[in-house]
């Protein structure tokens, strides 16, 4: 078995590594908060193509797969880098395959279609994706819904592309105060002005797999800040003296970090793994997908919350990066909602439902 990535993967992965380092340091971080969006930070991220860079070449895409695009999440999740790319990414390939499907039924639709597509694709327009189906007339707790133009929501049986005004870098709108820093947002939508995507069905099954590409590239940014909270824990444990010695050499400490690394091995299996199948197109995709996002989310959290722990009353500080990565580890998975019923769901499509139990038989009389 090859787990290695080719040359020109693992050339993508130290370009990236070394932008984001450049782009996103912690103080660029925290000078984007609270609203956890930085507008140059993405205009630089978009003249790479990276948001595009799974969309088809004759689409004006990168023609690049899933493979690439969990590098660059890893990256991001490396450095926190404050933009929308995994939402813009997820968003803009979910747009582009349908309008290139011609799911549209009026020629006019389609032509305002194929125009919204294009500028998305070269990244004047910021599109995203609300996990959630659409409740009434509201898209509850969309990722990036504070700076998206675009957002594409499912609403009964119809997958809508909402258009929103006065929405972006320079005007934040309806934006959902957080400890994570994200730019969440609730999302009204109006159905006179939306253009409806895919209906019935099909339009259900393509949010589910562009939900699934999100939990996929989610799992791989959650693999790499917590591969990144881990660096940080072991600089600080052989750095920090307790008792006149490095606690790091404290076997404790020494286990959990060992353990952490190991997990962290395989959130990293995982998600790659999670990123082969989609563009495999292999029919454990989408269950791939989730199993990656959820294992990446509590052993990021897991690594983030012990190395915190480690600093002792300094890691809660503001002064001190940890607390950026905790707060991010636990923020970053809540957006797609509770884990446990995800865990539950997960269960049922992998095993079939649960067997309905069989009623108590009734007590004899006398």
């Amino acid at each position: 078995m090859d787990l290695d990535f080719t040359d020109d993967q693992s050339a993508l992965r130290d370009t990236l590594r070394t932008f984001f380092e450049k782009e996103s340091s912690t103080a660029a971080v925290r000078a984007a908060e609270p609203l956890g969006f930085d507008a140059a930070l993405w205009r630089k991220v978009v003249d790479l193509g990276l948001a595009a860079i799974a969309v088809p070449e004759h689409l004006g895409g990168g023609g690049a797969g899933f493979v690439e695009l969990a590098i660059a999440a890893e990256c991001l999740g490396q450095s926190l880098a404050p933009v929308p790319l995994i939402e813009a990414a997820v968003a803009n390939d979910l747009i582009a395959s349908l309008s290139d499907a011609g799911s549209s039924s009026s020629g006019e639709r389609d032509a305002r279609l194929e125009s919204l597509t294009a500028r998305a694709v070269a990244g004047e327009l910021l599109a995203t994706l609300a996990l959630r189906p659409a409740t009434g007339d509201l898209a509850r707790l969309v990722p990036a819904g504070a700076v998206a133009d675009l957002v594409a929501v499912l609403r009964g049986d119809e997958l809508l592309l909402l258009r929103q005004p006065d929405r972006g870098p320079t005007a934040p709108g309806g934006a959902v105060h957080n400890l994570g820093a994200l730019p969440l947002a609730d999302c009204p939508i109006d159905t006179e002005h939306a253009l409806v995507l895919a209906r019935g069905p099909a339009a259900v099954r393509a949010h589910r797999r562009a939900l699934s590409r999100w939990e996929l590239l989610t799992g791989a940014a959650l693999f790499g800040l917590g591969s990144k909270a881990l660096d940080i824990g072991v600089d600080y444990v052989m750095q920090r003296k307790a008792f006149g010695v490095l606690i790091g050499t404290f076997q404790t400490i020494q286990h959990r970090l060992a353990d952490n690394a190991v997990a962290l091995d395989g959130a990293r299996l995982l998600s790659y793994e999670a990123a082969w199948a989609q563009d495999e197109n292999l029919p454990t995709a989408d269950t791939s997908a989730t199993m990656a996002f959820l294992f990446a989310a509590e052993t990021a959290f897991k690594t983030a919350s012990e190395v915190l722990h480690f600093h002792g009353g300094y890691g809660y500080t503001l002064e001190y990066d940890i607390q950026l990565y905790f707060r991010r580890a636990k923020a970053w998975s809540l957006v797609a909602g509770d884990s446990r019923a995800a865990y539950a769901q997960l269960a049922h499509r992998v095993f079939g439902a649960a067997p309905t139990p069989a009623p108590a038989p009734a007590e004899r009389a006398g």
